[in-house]
């Protein structure tokens, strides 16, 4: 049976606070699809943003956007007031998700409404880690070194960080232990809202179309915790990969700097990042792509086309004309 929806990402829907959200907007856009007859919601993925905030590149494949959290209901909780909320700068443009803002003022807000819940008494966020053990502490682990070391990729950490394993990650766990806390907080609050929008959403008779990225990112809580899982050349690690564009992305408000090596250190000009700034990254893409195209013109085979001859013989003989495209 054919069916019709929408695709429409949570970003895009209204909000006050800057970007599209779980909050009464979205229950908002449910409603107008049933009522239009949809049978579907098809999103773009949740987790959370990498830098050039692409939901691409996420440094968890399996955590929540924090941006997504209603700070709607954590006003109606008590964890926020409606003036912390609108005093945060969120952008002039309605139209336009300022990210760089967004990060300066929701991890302020997301700090203060952790601060004031009672995590250790909450029995359900008690439940929730249990549920999410397989990967949620390797995450808030990772997230709370690489902001100790101000957000650049673990390939780059000092080397006793790098180790998964090693003495010092399992002292960096005690010693942030309350950053780690903040982390898991973010995903309970996550994972509960979006978990009731989904309901709501399929008791409306509305499907969720999910979409998630192709690739687990490099510079990711799962390449770092797992790294047998993935062709990491261990030795030299990811970044030293001969041939392979490196990329790295220190933080530098929503943004970071972008840098190419191909083979060995190639002194390239640093750019402070996004969209309109990379284009050194983007000329070396360009680059490669036209050597690539080259290559494969000259080995694609031609196309081959059959004609009979012209000649009467009896015989299904063909001559060969070759063209291409």
């Amino acid at each position: 049976m054919r069916a019709s929806g929408v695709l429409m990402p949570v970003s895009s829907i209204p909000s006050d606070y800057g970007i599209g959200c779980f909050s009464k907007e979205a229950y908002d856009f449910v409603d107008q699809l049933a009522e239009a007859g949809q049978k579907y919601w098809q999103i773009l993925p949740l987790g959370p943003t990498g830098y050039g905030d692409s939901p691409y590149q996420s440094c968890s494949t399996f955590a929540g956007n924090p941006y997504f959290i209603d700070l709607g209901e954590l006003i109606r909780e008590n964890l926020l007031t409606e003036e912390e909320c609108s005093s945060c700068d969120w952008g002039d443009n309605p139209s336009y998700v300022d990210y760089e803002k967004i990060y300066n003022s929701r991890f302020l807000l997301l700090r203060k409404a952790y601060d004031r819940a009672e995590t250790e008494s909450n029995e359900e966020y008690q439940e929730f880690l249990k549920q999410q053990n397989h990967w949620i502490w390797d995450y808030a682990l990772f997230m709370a070194i690489k902001d100790s070391q101000k957000g650049i990729s673990w390939a780059e950490w000092p080397r006793e960080f790098q180790d998964h394993d090693s003495g010092a990650v399992k002292k960096a766990r005690q010693e942030l232990n309350r950053e780690m806390g903040f982390y898991c907080f973010q995903q309970y609050l996550f994972h509960r809202q979006w978990m009731k929008l989904k309901e709501y959403a399929n008791q409306k008779g509305i499907g969720i179309i999910g979409d998630v990225p192709i690739y687990v990112a490099p510079d990711s809580a799962d390449a770092w915790a797992d790294p047998g899982l993935f062709q990491l050349m261990r030795t030299i690690f990811l970044w030293q990969w001969r041939g392979v564009l490196r990329t790295r992305f220190p933080r530098q408000g929503s943004y970071g700097e972008i840098r190419c090596m191909t083979g060995k250190n190639i002194k390239k000009r640093v750019t402070s990042g996004g969209p309109r700034e990379c284009s050194d990254v983007w000329n070396f893409m360009i680059s490669s792509v036209s050597i690539i195209s080259e290559v494969l013109t000259s080995i694609i085979p031609f196309l081959m086309e059959t004609r009979p001859q012209r000649k009467a013989t009896g015989r299904k003989a063909r001559d060969l004309s070759f063209s291409m495209y």
